[in-house]
């Protein structure tokens, strides 16, 4: 089982263009990220992709992805338990198989024993920065698309200055023969933790 953020991202580092809101939930030109998923039904690396996101048991959201995504409705894919992370929790009661948490690691716990023995798929640079500070991000699957936004949300600002180490464990990447407008680079890393001393003092 694992905590995978699973994000489209421009070569640049964009999740986003710029002037994103609820009403233009990808901002200018956002949407140009996305073109890959027109082949989401088809053989190929792109449907291999996206069928196993949409086989995950459960969705960890930040708050902003969530609203601008119109809250999916209540439901991400197939009932499964939605958690977004969030710094207030709403009056109004949640839809569908949402639950709100505060606070980074009981989000993630909730979602781990959400998901049984399946996957976590986490959905935005939010989520993702506050998982990653908190140590509780175990993969990153990006979807790299040939295109420059020049602005927009970035993935991965708002971090400490410091090292997060990465293995990379898979590559899949569009056939040439298929339209440059639909290419994408399907990347999947497993973040490498560091050795606790206490662990590393036990082994010497």
């Amino acid at each position: 089982m694992a905590l995978r953020l699973d994000m489209t991202v421009s070569l640049d580092g964009f999740v986003t263009g710029p002037d994103d809101s609820p009403d233009d939930p990808m901002g200018v030109g956002g949407f140009r990220l996305f073109n890959w998923l027109d082949r989401r039904n088809d053989p190929g690396p792109g449907g291999a992709v996206y069928a196993e996101a949409m086989a995950t048991r459960a969705v960890l959201s930040g708050r902003r992805t969530y609203e601008h995504a119109g809250r999916w409705g209540g439901d991400h894919h197939d009932g499964v338990p939605i958690v977004v992370l969030t710094h207030t929790v709403p009056d109004e009661p949640p839809p569908g198989s949402v639950v709100y948490a505060t606070d980074v690691a009981a989000a993630a716990a909730l979602a781990r024993a959400a998901s049984g023995d399946g996957d976590v798929a986490v959905m935005g640079a939010g989520a993702a920065q506050a998982l990653l500070r908190a140590g509780e991000l175990d993969e990153i699957e990006l979807h790299v698309v040939p295109v420059l936004l020049g602005g927009g949300r970035r993935l991965f600002d708002h971090l400490p200055a410091e090292h997060v180490e990465l293995e990379l464990v898979r590559r899949l990447t569009t056939p040439d023969t298929e339209d440059r407008a639909r290419r994408a680079t399907h990347l999947r890393y497993r973040i490498r933790r560091a050795v606790d001393s206490r662990d590393r003092s036990a082994t010497t």
